[in-house]
């Protein structure tokens, strides 16, 4: 019979396996932590990766404004009557703000994606008083700095009424043009920008035709916003009309040119 002493001896060998074993499992145990460590950090990055993105999904959509936001359930009020099948809006775009304001945004682009035209319905609410100066804000719908002088490129006729137009001072009479219209009842302002043609009366012919060609959809719970467009409706011209200058268009328009 084993003594007590003999029965509870632990040989060396036992001793070394026994720390062994739990040396593999601190080394397990440290792997496991290191892994669930580094899964984290992964998806942290593709986070970080995917918020970083962002701006770059976005680029065929407006420039951010303070307090502005994209209203992804509201549905457009406005379109372009088409002058064949195969015109279609590059992207529609609708903006809110916390005090009222609404921005509808249409914007066209080339095959290669380079921005050809640009049309804006901004519905003034309680923002406007503070909001940046109309030139400054077109100079940005333009895809300029909002310090950016423009020099006023005469008015052309539209249903609408005389619209402004403008282009960057100095530029090439073959830069793109933007134009702005304001009405005070409904407090509304249409603008925007338009690279098409290659002379300066097929570019406000080209802008003519765009407003010329803008439609209501809906006035939701503004009865004057309808009014406005039943009563332009009565003005309209076709598009074939606005190829021949008239006295907007022509060369002595040129005194109505100026600073913005």
């Amino acid at each position: 019979m084993q003594s007590p002493e003999a029965r509870t001896a632990v040989s060396p060998t036992q001793i070394h396996l026994t720390l062994a074993a739990f040396a593999d499992e601190v080394v397990g145990t440290v792997a496991r932590l290191f892994a669930y460590v580094g899964a984290l950090l992964l998806f942290a990055i593709l986070g970080l990766a995917a918020l970083g993105q962002l701006p770059a999904l976005r680029d065929d959509e407006p420039a951010s404004r303070p307090g502005w936001s994209i209203a992804d359930r509201s549905h457009p009020a406005f379109a372009l009557s088409r002058l064949d099948s195969s015109e279609k809006t590059a992207s529609y775009a609708i903006l809110r703000h916390p005090e009222g304001g609404r921005r509808d945004v249409m914007r066209w682009a080339s095959e290669a994606d380079k921005p050809l035209a640009q049309l804006e319905i901004y519905r003034e609410g309680g923002e406007f008083e503070v909001a940046r100066p109309a030139a400054a804000d077109l100079a940005v719908q333009m895809g300029l700095a909002a310090d950016t002088p423009l020099e006023q490129a005469g008015l052309i006729d539209t249903k609408f009424g005389p619209v402004a137009l403008f282009r960057p001072t100095g530029t090439a009479k073959a830069a793109c043009l933007g134009y702005l219209k304001r009405s005070e009842e409904p407090a509304l302002q249409i603008s925007g920008f338009s690279c098409q043609g290659d002379t300066l009366p097929a570019q406000r012919a080209a802008v003519a035709c765009t407003l010329n060609r803008l439609t209501l959809l809906t006035s939701g719970n503004e009865p004057k916003l309808a009014e406005l467009f039943a009563r332009a409706e009565l003005r309209r011209r076709g598009c074939d009309a606005q190829g021949s200058p008239d006295w907007l268009l022509g060369a002595a328009n040129a005194q109505l040119r100026g600073a913005l």
